[in-house]
């Protein structure tokens, strides 16, 4: 049921936001029917009227686009532009009736198969593209749950963390805004060294060999990316869908866990590492034990499976500047994450090669390629070509990957303390997306799966925490021979 006090509307101020033209990444997420759905656990019980007054006075105002429609512009050959509207607050926050008997039997899955039907219900294309959903009761991980759906082409996963500390305080003290981590680079992923003084020829000559490694593994990567667009598909796993891909939309089911932030801080000091590596590499050592387990096979097979793996790619990560003015829109880039299905004696070894693809993909401009061409196919070409064309690449690979970096403390949004933040996407061909969160001292992973495709999704979960634990208890042995040999 909907919630609300009347039929009280929130009109915006006529600013310059007033009318905007959607990004070629947005009509393609647009096209292809992507939704973002982020689950955040509530400390207390829900306090609807605090709540819907957040919601009024702090996330509106910031986010033109949660007051903004869809409208085709013929002037300018049926392009999509964003429109401001009036909102009425009544047709986008919902209190759902749950059935009393399945929350007394299971709570956390009664909100698992809450969101999960959530995904078969398509939005009123009327309204602007968000809800809110509250489920007011009590589950092993939070006092009440509040679930944000959105339409992806109203902005990506950083634009809506941003969003939210913008809105929020910080928990432990709310006389001020939540904190963000430092950056991790202050540029794009890819990495161009500055010519040396021309002083030295060695220094000059190992500054142009690089330059020309760039431009041979960006070459690589644009073969690989275009022969994976004509012909180019990942072998047929159990992680691969179904159906390839051919139905537009399938339930999917959301899981998730909370990982150690330390622990993870733990194995990218020992392998000398970023986070992002930790990550991928407890991703492979995770599919690679459930492929194992669930295929029956006892001999490690040479299996290759990619993950379009989802990058940001605005140019300065200052998080904590956009943080005091909330970015809209979407501006990420993706680039192709191989992922080899093995058994490893060290479990470490996960992590090194992950650590090794990485540093060698921020040693080409795949990224910057990748973006590039999507934007090319929408403005030259049709949105249409664009989408069949991102479809046609997504069902050729197996996973979708990313990774969004929050708050580093909790904090408190629309009067309600947030104990947890789980968030991914659906509508994507993919069977199985992985979605990492860090928030806090924790990183939340939350899996994307079709439904009836992972009966056993939550198996699939375990295998990710075994594998971090795995990979974290050879980090501290390692760490100890280390100083036993000191």
């Amino acid at each position: 049921m909907n919630a609300g006090s009347g039929s009280r509307r929130f009109v915006y101020e006529e600013t310059e936001w007033s009318e905007e033209p959607m990004s070629p990444t947005g009509r393609l997420m647009e096209d292809v029917g992507v939704h973002i759905v982020a689950m955040l656990g509530l400390g207390i019980p829900l306090n609807l009227p605090v709540f819907r007054a957040g919601i009024e006075k702090e996330l509106l105002p910031r986010y033109p686009r949660f007051s903004s429609i869809q409208v085709m512009d013929d002037s300018t050959g049926g392009k999509p532009r964003w429109v401001r509207t009036a909102v009425n607050l009544d047709d986008h926050i919902i209190v759902p009736n749950v059935d009393p008997t399945v929350v007394a039997s299971d709570p956390e899955k009664a909100v698992e198969d809450y969101v999960a039907a959530l995904t078969t219900v398509p939005m009123d294309r009327r309204r602007p593209l968000w809800d809110f959903h509250f489920l007011d009761f009590p589950t092993p991980k939070a006092t009440s749950t509040m679930v944000l759906r959105m339409h992806h082409s109203i902005g990506d996963g950083m634009s809506f963390m941003t969003l939210f500390v913008a809105s929020s305080r910080s928990t432990d003290d709310p006389s001020r805004q939540a904190a963000m981590p430092p950056p991790r680079r202050t540029g794009p992923i890819y990495q161009l060294q500055p010519r040396p003084p021309l002083l030295s020829c060695k220094a000059f000559l190992v500054w142009l060999l690089s330059y020309l490694v760039l431009a041979w593994h960006t070459l690589v990567d644009g073969v690989l990316l275009v022969a994976t667009i004509l012909f180019l598909c990942d072998p047929r796993t159990l992680f691969t869908r179904a159906d390839s891909g051919r139905k537009a939309h399938l339930r999917k089911r959301f899981v998730h866990r909370s990982l150690s932030l330390d622990d993870v801080k733990l194995i990218k000091t020992v392998v000398n590492c970023t986070i992002n590596d930790v990550l991928i590499g407890v991703t492979s050592a995770a599919i690679s034990q459930y492929y194992f387990r669930k295929s029956g096979d006892i001999i490690s097979k040479k299996i290759c499976l990619r993950s379009f793996l989802l990058v940001d790619a605005r140019p300065v990560s200052s998080r904590q500047t956009c943080v005091s003015k909330v970015e809209t829109g979407n501006r990420f880039s993706g680039l192709i994450c191989p992922f080899h299905i093995a058994l490893h004696d060290d479990p470490l070894e996960h992590v090194r090669k992950a650590k090794r693809l990485m540093d060698r993909k921020k040693n080409s401009l795949e990224v910057m390629l990748t973006r590039v061409v999507g934007d090319f196919l929408v403005k030259y070409l049709r949105v249409k070509i664009g989408a069949f064309v991102l479809r046609l690449f997504l069902k050729r690979t197996t996973i979708m990957l990313s990774n969004v970096v929050g708050p580093a403390e909790q904090i408190t949004l629309c009067g309600h303390p947030v104990v947890f933040m789980a968030g991914s996407i659906y509508g994507q061909p993919q069977a199985l997306t992985v979605h990492y969160e860090n928030y806090g001292n924790t990183i939340e992973i939350t899996l994307a799966v079709d439904d009836a495709q992972f009966p056993d999704c939550h198996q699939l979960l375990d295998d990710f925490d075994e594998s971090i634990k795995l990979i974290k208890d050879a980090a501290s042995l390692h760490t100890l021979t280390s100083i036993h040999c000191d």
